[in-house]
């Protein structure tokens, strides 16, 4: 058996096709199992106390909880009939992500050899056909909200690695591994643009607090996911760092855009003036960021936490960018005056 497909739904909130289906333990095995490897962060097996109780109850003939595999499609896919669905989700499953059920595939791979494997037990699945990777994102993070082996920002890290089309950006990225092969004088960080990403997501420069314990400050992340709406905004991510791209040819401005700090205020006062700042060039706003550094050196360190005003106050001058492009060094601290005062 391979995948049989039943029902072709819509998604009105992601977007997407959703379609549900059936294989076999002995395909997913074959054919779904190896897919959990394109997340590399992801292969280490959480809870093994209750995973071994999954095996064996596997061994007995249980029925295994749904998966959920995803597929990136830019076109919106129209399926005339089930069958046609079920030809597509054949042909494209080696493309899939897993998004819900790794650790449930892991426990099946652990006991594939043994002698009372249920080679043809039936698997049902879900099939997600996104149109782009912020609407998968969402789904993923809805699916995983509540178990502990993944927070948002870990999910947000891996996905940013894994899915987004860095090839066609003249800037480079580099992981941590990466950098401690070779550094790569000028990379950006692939740590800084996930949580760059982060921020776009959750529409907050502030998803890293040390004064709220990790789980509350997750539980904060996800909330703001739900509520931010992400996927009813046209804007996608992966214009952000096209965006970023094109500025970068400016040595002011990608030196501005590499600080963390602001980097993760670029990500979320873009959604606001995106069009605006589409259209600037890039000299123009590695003039526009050095205005705003000369400016906020004035700010007396002492007195301020800088890490968190830098945040939000390079969310203010991209999201603002239309009003304050033409500010000089003095009008803008005016206005960073009028900011740290409220």
């Amino acid at each position: 058996m391979t995948i049989k497909i039943f029902t072709k739904e819509y998604d009105s909130v992601i977007k997407s096709v959703v379609l549900t289906g059936e294989t076999t333990y002995r395909f997913a095995i074959d054919n779904i199992f190896p897919l959990i490897n394109r997340f590399s962060a992801q292969r280490k097996v959480q809870n093994p106390a209750f995973y071994d109780r999954l095996r064996n109850d596997i061994l007995k003939g249980c029925l295994m909880p749904p998966i959920t595999l995803a597929l990136i499609e830019p076109q919106e896919k129209n399926f005339r009939s089930v069958d046609d669905a079920s030809e597509y989700a054949n042909q494209s499953v080696s493309r899939g992500y897993v998004l819900d059920g790794m650790q449930r595939l892991n426990t099946l791979n652990s006991i594939k050899d043994h002698e009372d494997f249920p080679d043809e037990k039936s698997l049902y699945l879900s099939v997600v056909i996104s149109g782009n990777k912020d609407m998968l994102l969402y789904r993923m993070i809805t699916l995983n909200n509540g178990q502990r082996p993944m927070t948002p920002r870990h999910q947000i890290e891996v996905l940013t690695e894994e899915l987004f089309d860095f090839s066609g950006l003249e800037i480079d990225i580099q992981s941590e591994k990466d950098r401690g092969e070779k550094i790569k004088r000028g990379a950006f960080n692939l740590s800084d643009i996930s949580k760059g990403y982060l921020a776009f997501f959750t529409n907050s420069v502030h998803n890293e607090n040390n004064k709220i314990i990790s789980e509350k400050m997750d539980e904060i992340i996800v909330g703001n996911i739900m509520s931010t709406a992400v996927v009813e905004n046209g804007l996608e991510f992966q214009q952000v760092l096209e965006l970023i791209d094109k500025f970068a040819v400016n040595e002011q401005a990608k030196t501005w855009l590499k600080t963390q700090n602001n980097l993760i205020g670029f990500c979320v006062g873009v959604k606001t003036s995106y069009e605006f700042l589409n259209d600037l060039g890039a000299d123009e706003f590695g003039e526009y960021v050095e205005r705003f550094d000369a400016a906020f050196k004035s700010i007396d360190a002492a007195k301020v936490n800088l890490g968190k005003y830098r945040r939000d106050l390079s969310r203010k001058l991209i999201e603002k960018a239309p009003e304050l492009i033409g500010f000089e060094e003095l009008e803008l601290l005016t206005y960073f005056s009028d900011e740290i005062a409220a």
